[in-house]
């Protein structure tokens, strides 16, 4: 196939690009390197896959004219802001680039009849209630802008299909971490976890600690984004996909550093987005494609860390 890929350059969308490669197809990536960072696609590009990248904005519709001229068989849309609290301090930038900048690629996929796979969120959710785990009939909560836009965004992807039977799914990842991840203010906890322990500083935590993430491998997340692709089971639906598993920020960081002292606690920056227990259900996703998480925590923070290891020394932190 010929794939776009939005926002491929960035972490979940590095290892979506990888994916795809692997797969045989053809890949274009369009991203305007603000979450993203071009070096991620180095190995790609230093083997001489079929890779064609164009920096440029999802906003610009000069822009996406020229790329959809390529005539793509699917579209994996993962380009957005991504920082919970930058969309409370900053909900316009937000707001543009998750619901305007997903409207336009919605216009381009429905002038070309090309597939859109649209990466959402589980930050869209309420906490999880149980130990059954969030399934995608959970009630939302737009607790942040960014959970806001990204519902927005959905529910027009989700009118593309009944109203023009475009084929769409949305996917909801979990909490996901490993190699690519920032290990600063915009990354994932894990990294950022990892990163202050190797430079010797402190994990710091926000708020109690109780609070639970379900972490999920990028590779795995990447299997399923991909899969959902290309699979016409999904088409019209909503699926998450998770780990299966919860575990607090209090074990998390116990269980990188191993030195209670090297833990501290902060107020949290802003409380009422925080979400307390996310614990995904990911039944629909085995059921339909087929998809299992295959790496445990243990094992992803161990390769986290590794890459994380590797990079430190290559910048000397």
């Amino acid at each position: 196939m010929k794939a776009l890929v939005t926002g491929g350059a960035g972490f979940i969308g590095r290892w979506v690009v990888n994916r795809l490669l692997e797969d045989g197809h053809q890949v274009w990536i369009l991203d305007n390197l603000a979450n993203g960072n071009y070096k991620n696609l180095n190995e790609f590009m230093l083997n001489g896959q079929a890779l064609h990248f164009q920096k440029g904005d999802i906003k610009d519709t000069d822009t996406l004219d020229m790329v959809f001229k390529n005539e793509f068989d699917i579209c994996y849309h993962l380009a957005a802001s991504i920082n919970v609290q930058d969309s409370i301090d900053d909900p316009q930038t937000t707001f543009a680039n998750d619901t305007i900048g997903t409207f336009n690629i919605l216009e381009k996929c429905r002038q070309h009849n090309i597939k859109i796979v649209f990466m959402s969120t589980c930050m869209v959710y309420d906490k999880a209630a149980n130990s059954q785990g969030i399934t995608e009939d959970h009630p939302t909560k737009p607790a942040s802008p960014y959970a806001g836009s990204k519902i927005a965004a959905e529910n027009m992807v989700l009118s593309y299909y009944y109203a023009y039977s475009l084929p769409v799914v949305i996917v909801r990842p979990f909490n996901t971490y490993g190699p690519f991840q920032k290990t600063g203010g915009e990354g994932g906890v894990v990294a950022i976890f990892i990163k202050n322990k190797l430079a010797g500083k402190n994990l710091t935590i926000y708020g109690d600690g109780t609070q639970t993430r379900d972490l999920l491998y990028v590779e795995d997340c990447a299997g399923f984004v991909t899969e959902a692709g290309y699979s016409h089971k999904v088409n019209g639906q909503i699926v998450n996909a998770g780990l299966g598993h919860d575990i607090s920020i209090n074990h998390l960081a116990k269980l990188i550093v191993k030195d209670n002292s090297k833990i501290k606690h902060v107020p949290h920056i802003h409380p009422q987005s925080e979400i307390r227990k996310l614990l995904c259900n990911y039944d629909k996703a085995r059921k339909l494609l087929n998809w299992e998480p295959r790496v445990i925590l243990a094992e992803g923070i161990r390769r986290t860390e590794a890459w994380i290891m590797e990079e430190y020394k290559k910048n000397e932190y």
